[in-house]
């Protein structure tokens, strides 16, 4: 494989990227700046909710066809709403859960007025009806993370660590947790890019890893096919939809892992970078055209 790096690079440094690795039939090319270490994935973290749900499902423990109202009995509203009481634990991952103001943001987190997120998450506003609009928010993956844990009976971490981290070849890190010590399921995570790049490869391979099935392929495909339109190219299950057939976990500050299954390809990226258009305009300038 000869792919140059160099143009992206020299585009994209400036502008904060810190390493790219190019993976097409097995063979990389990379650039790292300096060494690989751990870094806050951001938003990427939902990606591997996505992933717990997914085995989790597998497991019997949850279906995505759960209404919320018997998920989270206990910590519903004196009196839930219409458009609550309709909601399931497949619009906690399409961003399409109902509520037109996004909670648990980043700027909220330090100022939420209670240390049980989930019962502050769901008492907001229900204005839509499921599945009607989508508005990036992080209560949709924080409480599927949760449901996953309470049916799990341990930490994200903990859960994911002998299904997925240990065959992966990735050692016990660190994950945001909520006031009452439950992973933060819509970000936090911290991986090195050689790490965050196995996700792409393992879901290139359809869920399989060294001769072991750890997703299943059929959660692989649904996940990350357009669930919902977003007004760019579609969402996914906490995946984004690219160009083409294209897609991806993405974060804050432009952590990207993309997949080209037509190109049989791996993008992955991690940066301090702002300005998040002109990193995917460099992508799809410098880079996808050589696959």
């Amino acid at each position: 494989m000869t792919i140059d790096l160099a143009p992206f690079v020299e585009r994209m440094r400036p502008k904060g990227l810190l390493s790219v690795i190019v993976e097409r039939d097995g063979e990389r090319e990379q650039f790292f700046s300096e060494p690989d270490i751990r870094r806050n994935l951001y938003s990427a973290s939902k990606s591997y909710t996505s992933v717990a749900v997914g085995i989790a499902v597998g497991e019997g423990l949850l279906s995505l066809d759960e209404k919320l109202t018997e998920a989270f009995r206990g910590r519903l509203p004196a009196k839930p709403d219409d458009n609550l009481q309709k909601a399931t634990v497949r619009d906690l991952l399409t961003m399409c859960l109902g509520q037109k103001e996004a909670c648990l943001m980043g700027a909220d987190r330090g100022s939420i007025p209670t240390e049980d997120w989930a019962r502050y998450a769901l008492s907001r506003p229900f204005d839509c009806a499921p599945g009607e609009k989508f508005v990036y928010n992080n209560a949709g993956p924080y409480l599927a993370g949760l449901l996953v844990q309470e049916r799990a009976g341990e930490d994200l971490i903990a859960y994911l660590t002998p299904r997925f981290f240990k065959p992966l070849g990735i050692r016990r890190t660190v994950w945001e947790v909520d006031p009452l010590g439950n992973t933060f399921g819509a970000g936090g995570l911290f991986l090195s890019h050689g790490e965050f790049h196995k996700l792409g490869q393992l879901w290139l391979n359809g869920g399989r890893w060294e001769g072991r099935q750890l997703l299943d392929p059929a959660w692989v495909r649904e996940s990350s096919r357009k669930q919902v339109e977003n007004g760019l190219d579609g969402y996914g299950y906490l995946i984004w939809r690219g160009r083409g057939d294209s897609y991806m976990a993405q974060g804050k500050y432009c952590q990207i892992c993309a997949v080209y299954p037509e190109k049989n390809a791996v993008i992955s990226v991690m940066a301090e970078c702002r300005d998040e258009m002109e990193m995917h305009r460099a992508l799809y300038k410098e880079l996808v055209p050589q696959l």
